[in-house]
């Protein structure tokens, strides 16, 4: 028996789907299946499995030499979604199928062994590269990967029998979520950190957070997506991808809800900034249009910690192997917390500090100044009162958080549509804007800025970042000039009390 077929199929290669031509050969020479063409182990075991599931699906194995070539060569394959294609190949190439039917399809699927679907990470990037090239996208049936979008065809199969018959389904797709989020109003106090989380949603600027335990930090910053405007469609779409390619629930991504990752301190540097083999993405790539909250930052490993600083300057993480360098977005909003001591309560007015002046210069020196300098407000927060907490419930409130939070997003976008030429975005969500030489500064706050900067000898990027946030605020207030009393806030939010 001779023949061939070509289909088309794809790798994940990051967070992006590359097209793979996989070309069937049955000829003359001794029985068996060989893959050539960069093949990782899972790509090899599809031999059996497509065996058995050819088998077990009514169909006749050829018991030919059969040669599974995946092109490009010089790309690396993974994954086991190139079972569905080899089968279909096999098939059609002995005439047991029509190849017509396969044209024009990007085909993706695992097989088991008797013949069933299964879905692989990834089914939403192999989507949209379906758009992009034009195809179809044929995948399994039960899939919660993928969702309808313009241009796409899906045809869902639920098992290699259903080639017998010609009848396909669609994909069942993404399943709509519903939950509570916690408020704001549920937190006593805490006034001014609960002003520094609407400017940081406001304005998509990071914070850090510094007090003792029990002061209400971790309360305060799990609670910021319920102030936060909901995903636009072509974050959704971004953010989904990487979901996706992560092999992460994207449900509630396709809802509009921003992605909220809290890793925790022991995370290795891959798992925080991506790699592994293949390459993944790491936290900062799945908080992308959303928050990273790093609690107890001061216990994460320093050289983890500095791998953030190109991320947070660019919006995007480049990762660099021997076969090439792998790019990822990662364009969040950092938040972080931390004791300010080993013991952590250096600074509280009712509980002695017992660490030494060493530990406390080592405990706060693991963040290291530069990653320090990159984030846009710093502040001090403390227990609050026994009334406070028993009293929470007539605190401001997550509604009332997010009414600021969204009169400044439009305020914001009719100023920019009304001076297009002002405003730039850096890649890290801060609006860096030529606001002096552009009248956006009023002369008060101009003066405010100059000397707050010379007394406290602030670095060009930290002046920058807080312009940004005194930005930030005027916009919360709608004021198109930037005023003293907006430079003061930020200044009060840039600087901690404790480190004036």
């Amino acid at each position: 028996m001779l023949g061939r077929c070509r289909l088309t199929g794809a790798t994940l290669r990051g967070v992006e789907a590359k097209l793979v031509q996989v070309e069937i050969s049955i000829g003359t020479g001794l029985p068996g299946v060989a893959i050539v063409g960069m093949a990782d182990t899972a790509v090899q075991e599809a031999k059996e499995r497509v065996r058995s599931a050819i088998k077990a699906s009514g169909f006749t194995m050829p018991r030919d030499k059969i040669v599974v070539n995946l092109a490009p060569g010089s790309l690396r394959k993974s994954g086991s979604g190139f079972d569905l294609p080899i089968a279909l190949g096999i098939l059609a190439a002995s005439g047991q199928i029509p190849a017509e039917g396969l044209a024009g399809k990007l085909i993706v699927g695992e097989l088991a062994l008797d013949g069933v679907l299964r879905d692989v990470p990834g089914m939403f990037a192999f989507e949209l590269c379906a758009r992009e090239t034009g195809l179809s996208l044929m995948c399994p049936t039960d899939t919660a990967d993928v969702m309808p979008i313009e241009g796409v065809e899906l045809i869902g199969i639920a098992r290699l029998a259903d080639f017998k018959t010609g009848l396909f389904d669609i994909p069942h797709g993404v399943k709509s979520i519903s939950g509570r989020i916690s408020d704001y109003q549920e937190v006593g106090g805490q006034e001014m950190a609960k002003r520094a989380l609407q400017v940081a949603a406001a304005g998509n600027h990071g914070l850090m957070m510094m007090g003792p335990p029990g002061s209400g930090k971790t309360m305060l910053a799990e609670r910021l997506p319920s102030i936060l405007t909901p995903l636009d469609e072509g974050e959704r779409l971004e953010t989904a991808q990487v979901y996706s390619a992560a092999g992460e629930d994207m449900s509630a991504i396709v809802a509009g809800i921003r992605p909220f990752r809290h890793p925790h301190h022991s995370v290795s540097t891959a798992g925080l900034l991506g790699g592994g083999s293949p390459v993944r993405p790491g936290e900062v790539s799945l908080a992308h249009n959303g928050v990273l909250f790093l609690d107890e930052v001061s216990q994460f490993p320093r050289a983890t910690l500095q791998g953030l600083r190109q991320p947070m300057e660019d919006g995007r993480i480049t990762i660099v192997r021997a076969e090439g360098a792998f790019t990822m977005p990662a364009r969040f909003m950092l938040i972080a917390a931390s004791n300010p001591c080993p013991c952590g309560y250096l600074g509280d007015p009712e509980v002695r500090c017992k660490c030494s002046q060493t530990d406390i210069i080592s405990y706060q020196g693991r963040i290291g100044g530069p990653l320090i300098d990159r984030i846009d407000m710093q502040i001090d927060v403390w227990r609050t009162s026994f009334d406070n907490v028993v009293h929470a419930g007539s605190d401001l409130s997550s509604a009332q958080l997010r009414e600021g939070v969204l009169r400044a997003r439009e305020f914001r976008s009719w100023r920019m549509r009304r001076h297009p030429q002002v405003g730039a975005d850096a890649g890290d969500g801060i609006e860096i804007p030529d606001l002096l030489s552009r009248n956006e500064v009023a002369p008060d706050g101009e003066r405010f800025l100059r000397d707050a900067a010379t007394a406290n000898a602030l670095s060009g990027r930290s002046i920058v970042r807080t312009v940004g946030v005194a930005r930030t605020i005027a916009d919360i207030g709608e004021s198109e000039q930037v005023r003293e009393a907006h430079m003061a806030e930020a200044f009060a939010l840039r600087l901690r009390e404790s480190a004036r």
